[in-house]
Order: structure tokens, then C-alpha cells, then sequence
């Protein structure tokens, strides 16, 4: 259960760090009447990478909540149960912070709705990388 988590998450490490460093702080320089047209493609092409990724790591979370069994291991169970909180965060911060600051820059770019989304996504990366290590941590330490 957990390899299967891992292959969903430990690529949405590694993007959300990138749009976390590179591509969110780059929105600031698209400006004028191309930042409409970049900021939909960008969501638009955002969404056909995260969206399944995230939906495998949610039913994975989901499932390992569901089906672990407690007796088989302590540092297993910690993990599971961490790492669906994590993904509760994850999506209640796209949903309830990233997707409204998207709402307002898709009309064009806006100052303060650019610097709400680059601070506010620090929850998601956050929450993320947490998750990605409990993962890696619980992996190795199942492993013969």
C-alpha cells in the first residue's frame, strides 16, 4: 500500500516544489494582457498533471486509513494516519486557498492575489514534503 502511495506522491513533491520556487514566483513577470492567456494555460496543463496524481494519492490515503491493520506495525499506522491528514490539508488548502487566488489572477494578473498564492501555497508544500518523507520513512523501515 505504501509503494503505491509513494508513486503518486513523490512526484507532487518534486512539482509542487517547482511551482513553489520557479513557476509561481515567475507569474510576476507575465504581465499586461499575456498574463490571462499564460495563467489558463498554465491551469489548464497544471491540472492534467496534478489532478490525477492527486486523486491516486487521495483513494491511496483513503484506502490505507481504511484497510490498515494496527497490529502489524507502529511506525506503519503513525505514517498512515499523518500522512491522510496531510492530504486533508493538501486539499483543503488547494481548495480553500490556491484555487481562489487562481479565481482572481485569471482576470489578470493581481498583485496581491500573486503574493497570497506564493505564501499560501507554502501549507501545500509543506504538508507535501511531510507526507513524502512519512512515506519514505515507513517504506524503508517495512523493508527486509
Amino acid at each position: 500500500m505504501f509503494v503505491a502511495q509513494l508513486a503518486s506522491t513523490l512526484p507532487l513533491v518534486g512539482l509542487i516544489w517547482t511551482i513553489q520556487l520557479v513557476h509561481y514566483p515567475l507569474f510576476d513577470a507575465v504581465r499586461g494582457d499575456l498574463f490571462a492567456r499564460f495563467h489558463r494555460a498554465h491551469s489548464t496543463r497544471i491540472t492534467w498533471i496534478v489532478m490525477p496524481l492527486m486523486m491516486v494519492e487521495l483513494a491511496g490515503a483513503i484506502a490505507g486509513v481504511a484497510l490498515f491493520e494496527p497490529a502489524s506495525h507502529i511506525l506503519g499506522h503513525v505514517a498512515t494516519w499523518a500522512g491522510f491528514v496531510a492530504v486533508v490539508v493538501i486539499w483543503a488548502a488547494t481548495f480553500l486557498l490556491s484555487v481562489p487566488m487562481h479565481d482572481r489572477l485569471a482576470a489578470g494578473f493581481d498583485v496581491v492575489a500573486h503574493r497570497r498564492l506564493v505564501w499560501t501555497n507554502w501549507v501545500r508544500t509543506a504538508a507535501w514534503t511531510a507526507r513524502g518523507v512519512l512515506l519514505v520513512v515507513a517504506v524503508a523501515r517495512m523493508l527486509p
